[in-house]
């Protein structure tokens, strides 16, 4: 396997660029906190940050995000941090651009700004995709958390059957929004929107293209009272067209969870999947296997599909493998019948919930929100005054 080639500085500034300060809504290049980058030969990168406050709690998810994305570039083996601390004028400075930048550009969806949104992508139909939407989303609401789907897969639909959810999208004149279907599970909270709620019956052909399939996925973004949520699952349609790209430049805060199968050509056009991703500074959280062996009842495994399409895409890209999920007669049953297999028994729901510990443990964890940045903007601001009076 050939090795990949070291990023440069400029490559490793401009994933930093996806760093997001959760509350002033602005990346941390832009800020002035990321403050150098050095990328030495054995693949170990140090990135400087300047905190507003050394104490500042969102400390640790800066790091976190530093980390994940620049640790998923190519040829990185390691990253180390260095931790600053912004000067008066230069704390001024990034409350100020943080302002401008609220004043010029307002908020282009009704996603919070403290919801973990996951792109679930393939290159190639067929891997499973909606399943594992649905399947995750299913676990996440089971363990309290409030999850958000987003159908993106226009022409092909089918996150509502697997979820066993009918009814029609409604909203408020007065609001001008979009009410997603909300659905109790376990101790959480499904919002859901999809084509199959819009449309007459779930045989209807969708013959869209290009500009019309964007525009469906514009108002998802930015006409759906969406509410607080910790995470939004986003069933991506397969391959890197219209949608993709405009996900991508929707969602900058996004991340990409591949999915493929353990055949090697489903693992290669995966690659392009990630490709377009990184493009666009999309995170690759990780890569998740799907249709992996079918293990009989005498314990013996069958790899009907081929063998290590998933480990192989996780050294390519350089992102984690989260799980495999076994070929499991009832996840099928499961999908047809609206009872999302995660939340049954067996050998694909004991994969589903070990996927999921991962998540919300160490690959994506529910975003915590601090008050640190909000709380010295007055402040600054303030001595910004003093220092011109």
């Amino acid at each position: 396997m050939v090795e990949p080639a070291l990023p440069t500085v400029e490559d490793v500034f401009g994933i930093l660029r996806a760093v997001i300060d959760p509350e002033l809504g602005t990346d941390i290049v832009e800020l002035g906190m990321a403050r150098a980058v050095r990328v030495d030969p054995d693949g170990k990168v140090d990135v400087t940050i300047a905190l507003t406050t050394s104490g500042c709690p969102l400390r640790a998810q800066i790091q976190r995000d530093v980390r994940s994305r620049v640790g998923g570039l190519p040829g990185v083996t390691e990253v180390h941090l260095t931790w600053e601390e912004l000067n008066q004028e230069e704390k001024a400075a990034a409350m100020a651009k943080a302002r401008f930048n609220v004043s010029q550009n307002a908020p282009e969806t009704e996603i919070p700004v403290d919801t973990r949104v996951l792109m679930v992508a393939s290159g190639k139909g067929g891997v499973g995709k909606s399943s594992i939407t649905v399947n995750l989303a299913a676990a996440l609401a089971y363990r309290g958390f409030t999850v958000g789907v987003m159908d993106a897969d226009i022409w092909g639909f089918s996150v509502p059957r697997m979820l066993g959810i009918e009814g029609r999208l409604g909203g408020s004149p007065e609001v001008g929004k979009i009410d997603p279907i909300q659905v109790p599970l376990g101790d959480g909270l499904l919002k859901v929107v999809s084509m199959g709620f819009l449309v007459e019956n779930e045989e209807s052909a969708l013959m869209w293209r290009g500009l019309i399939l964007n525009r469906a996925v514009q108002h998802f973004c930015e006409d759906v009272a969406w509410g607080p949520m910790d995470y939004l699952i986003i069933d991506m349609p397969p391959g890197t067209g219209d949608v993709q790209m405009g996900l991508a430049k929707r969602l900058p805060r996004a991340e990409m969870l591949v999915v493929t199968t353990p055949a090697l050509a489903a693992q290669k056009v995966a690659i392009r999947v990630a490709n377009m991703g990184r493009a666009n500074y999309l995170r690759i959280v990780g890569v998740i296997e799907n249709m992996s062996a079918y293990v009989s009842e005498d314990g013996q495994r069958h790899e009907l599909f081929g063998a290590g399409g998933g480990s192989v895409l996780s050294a390519d890209i350089g992102a984690p493998l989260l799980g495999s999920i076994p070929l499991d007669g009832a996840v099928a049953t499961a999908g047809d019948t609206g009872r999302p297999i995660a939340l049954g028994e067996g050998p694909a729901a004991d994969a589903y919930r070990s996927i999921v510990d991962l998540l919300v443990t160490e690959a994506a964890p529910p975003i915590e929100m601090a008050g640190c940045t909000a709380r010295l903007l007055v402040a600054a601001e303030e001595a910004l005054d003093a220092a011109d009076a």
